[in-house]
């Protein structure tokens, strides 16, 4: 009698678990304290770029996603490439045209970091429709990490999303559609560059505000009402009340605005590079999973 062995590693990427025994305060106060470290400068456009405009940023981030969506990356590796790519920007004069090629550096370092397969850099190449070569990107990592000062471990949104959901007084299920409309409004707002202006722990808090308002979990007189849920979460990221009702605000109207525009350019599906649409602005695909 034969028997066949089956290898089904091949199938699915092996992740690791998530360790319930970082989820605590310590961690959260140490996180809060840390995350001003890793944030970029909010006036590198006007201080540092002079052929790189934000509407060409949108460009090359909304491609960054799509590509992580199409590669099923990690949710944290969008947020956390854009934060290189931001950073980045802050200290060195870029041209455009390199702007795609350091978006796809910044991809590569992320998913080194968060990944258990990381994305190759013959793969990123493709995805710019072989615009640039392995070669250049692996000299622009080089140089990236000098820029950075080889200070990868940066603080992003995604990081809070968990720590807020577990002090919740909600059923998991409740969680589990929460988190995931909380991480989509974290990674839309990775794409628009008025949110670099805001400290993680409130992108991730408006993000968690937005999401729960737009399930209509919450009435009036329930933990998760807009007043009760948003006094809540400001007093864990010590902010004004007002101030994260404000970034809630900003991110219900940024995907408003985000699913107009999906209606408006669904009629073009072409593959181009992002110098080919430097006039031409998309949106996340996942965007439109979330009611509002």
């Amino acid at each position: 009698m034969e028997h066949q062995l089956l290898c089904c590693e091949g199938e699915t990427i092996r992740r690791a678990y998530n360790d319930p025994n970082l989820i605590n305060d310590r961690v959260l106060q140490t996180m809060l304290r840390s995350e001003e470290n890793c944030l970029p400068s909010l006036t590198y456009f006007k201080c540092v770029q002079k052929d790189i405009a934000p509407s060409m940023r949108k460009i090359v981030a909304t491609w960054m996603l799509e590509v992580c969506e199409e590669q099923k990356c990690e949710e944290e590796v969008f947020p956390m490439a854009m934060n290189y790519l931001d950073r980045y920007l802050s200290v060195e004069l870029t041209k455009k045209t390199h702007l795609q090629l350091l978006g796809a550096t910044c991809m590569f370092l992320a998913s080194k970091m968060k990944e258990t397969i990381p994305l190759t850099a013959e793969k990123l190449c493709i995805y710019t429709d072989n615009s640039i070569r392995p070669e250049e990107l692996l000299k622009m990592e080089l140089l990236v990490l000098n820029k950075l000062k080889w200070d990868l471990a940066s603080v992003t949104p995604h990081d809070f999303i968990e720590h807020f959901l577990n002090k919740l007084p909600i059923p998991k299920d409740s969680k589990q559609i929460i988190r995931k409309h909380a991480q989509t409004f974290v990674a839309l707002c990775a794409t628009d560059v008025k949110f670099i202006s805001n400290p993680p722990s409130m992108i991730a808090a408006g993000s968690l505000a937005a999401a729960v308002h737009g399930l209509h979990l919450g009435d009036s007189d329930s933990f998760l009402s807009y007043q009760s849920l948003t006094d809540f979460l400001s007093q864990i990221i010590k902010c004004d009340p007002d101030c994260l009702r404000a970034c809630q605000e900003q991110i219900e109207s940024l995907l408003e605005t985000s699913l107009r525009q999906v209606q408006h350019n669904s009629i073009s599906s072409e593959t181009k590079t992002v110098e080919d649409e430097l006039d031409v602005s998309c949106t996340p695909t996942d965007v439109r999973d979330v009611n509002l």
